[in-house]
């Protein structure tokens, strides 16, 4: 582990990744079907995989996320919460990192509505609602 992703407690950087996760996974169901959510997911995390290797260090060793359950409406709450929270962590341990790190959700969370067939306008306000998040 280097010492970038020391910095970050356990804690952070499961927040780190569970964000990162959520987002997707917000872009994927906006959208109804199963197999295309798990399609736009694989596109999504094939997108993790090919980010920095700052980026990769913090999703390195990633297991299943953490995502919320309840309505569509908590589960979104609590990843624009983790969203918000991350870029908060970012700010105050990595800041040179924070751009990256909105960069790679933003491209992920792109590629994710692209796998299935185009962007619908339900991907597009979701992804609005987590460049928000982000700051970006």
């Amino acid at each position: 582990m280097t010492d970038n992703a020391m910095r970050f407690t356990d804690q952070e950087r499961d927040t780190l990744r569970n964000a990162a996760m959520g987002a997707m996974m917000l872009v994927s169901k906006s959208d109804p079907g199963f197999l295309g959510s798990i399609k736009e997911m694989l596109a999504g995390s094939k997108a993790l995989r090919s980010s920095s290797p700052e980026m990769q260090e913090i999703f390195k060793g990633m297991s299943m996320p953490k995502m919320p359950k309840g309505s569509q409406a908590d589960m979104e709450s609590n990843v624009i919460g983790m969203l918000q929270q991350s870029t908060q962590i970012l700010q105050m341990k990595a800041p040179q990192e924070l751009q990256d790190y909105r960069n790679t959700v933003m491209h992920a969370c792109d590629q994710a509505a692209k796998a299935q067939g185009g962007t619908s306008q339900n991907e597009m306000n979701t992804i609005n609602k987590i460049r928000s998040a982000l700051g970006a």
